[in-house]
Parts: C-alpha cells; structure tokens; sequence
C-alpha cells in the first residue's frame, strides 16, 4: 500500500510540475500532455533500464497515466490568473514528486536485492531523471545540476530505504515528509552545494 500511494503522490506531482512548466513555456495542450507525462515517468524508465527490468514495465501503469492525464487537465483548465508563479508552487510540487519517487525507487531496487549503491542510484534517477528531462526539453539548466540542494536529498532517501532506516509504512511517511521539507527548505533559503567555475583565480 505504501508503494503504491508514494507512486500516486509522485506522479500527481511531476505531471502538475511538468505542465506548469510547459504552460510557462508557452507550450499548446499537446505540449503540456507530453511533458508532464515525461516528467512523471522519466525517471522511472530510466531507472528500469540500470537496474535490469523491462521498460515496457511501465505500460502496466495504466492508472497512473490516468491519474497523471487527469492532473494536468485540471491544472491546465485552471484560469491563468489562478495559476501561482511557478517559483512558488512549481517547485513545491517538485520537492513532493522528488521525495515520493526517490523512496518508491529506493524501495524498488531494495525489493530486488540489489546492494546499497543500486538502491541509492535508483533514488537518484527516479525522484531526479524525471525534472532532468522535463528541464532539458523546455530549454532549462536542470535544476539538480545548478540550483539549490537537490539531488543530495534524493541520496538521503536511498540511504535510508538502503540501510533498512526505514522500512514500516509510518517510517516511509516521516521519511517522505522529511525530505519533501529539506528540499522546500533548500530552495526558499537557497541553500547550495559548493561550486566552482573553471577559470577561478585562487582567493578569488
């Protein structure tokens, strides 16, 4: 159950985060269509493919394309003015579908066995892979590549689906809640990751 409500979660997010983008982006409905079910299934696909199951896996998610294809026609028939800037509400629907899909992957390559690093990588690509596309085709920097913390909360979730942190259903739920604030958190405070630029002149 808690799998499937983490999937549910995840993908209401990604689709709404991928059509506010695309509504941004001045995309027509078809537009919106394809990049929020881009980004709501993105990262899984590309999951399924390093930790060895069949992409066509995805095909079995038929609900959830539905419950995807609902989402983004209600945000789509929302009324312009209603429409928060995607700075606020955009990125709160990415710090959800972020913690939802990070879990649900990292739980994913735990249920097959893999070790602890598959299970961290399956976090990393399915809470990120999915706003990495998203960003790519609507001409963005991805925001895990340059922008407040955000691939490392992915991490956090892996490692504690990985090492067995968090493993009943209510620790699911704090760990989901936990990592959605951290990266609320991140982004409104601007919180980063060290940096440098090629070039930099020492004590500069």
């Amino acid at each position: 159950m808690t799998w499937e409500i983490l999937s549910i979660i995840g993908t209401i997010a990604f689709a709404i985060s991928g059509a506010i983008v695309a509504m941004e982006e001045e995309y027509d409905l078809l537009g919106v269509y394809i990049l929020g079910i881009v980004t709501a299934f993105g990262g899984g696909a590309v999951r399924n493919l390093l930790i060895g199951v069949p992409v066509s896996a995805l095909w079995e998610q038929g609900s959830l394309f539905l419950v995807a294809l609902v989402s983004m026609t209600i945000v789509y028939l929302f009324p312009k003015q209603m429409l928060p800037p995607w700075k606020r509400w955009g990125n709160f629907f990415d710090a959800l579908g972020l913690s939802a899909f990070a879990i649900q992957g990292a739980l994913y390559a735990a249920k097959m066995g893999h070790p602890l690093s598959a299970v961290i990588v399956a976090a990393v690509l399915t809470g990120s892979g999915g706003g990495i596309i998203r960003d790519v085709l609507a001409g963005r920097k991805p925001l895990v590549l340059h922008a407040e913390i955000y691939a490392a909360w992915a991490i956090l979730a892996g490692i504690a689906v990985g090492l067995k942190w968090a493993e009943s259903p209510v620790e699911l739920y704090v760990l989901f809640i936990a990592v959605a604030a951290l990266r609320i958190l991140s982004y409104t405070y601007g919180w980063k990751l060290p940096r440098r630029a090629v070039g930099e002149k020492a004590g500069g």
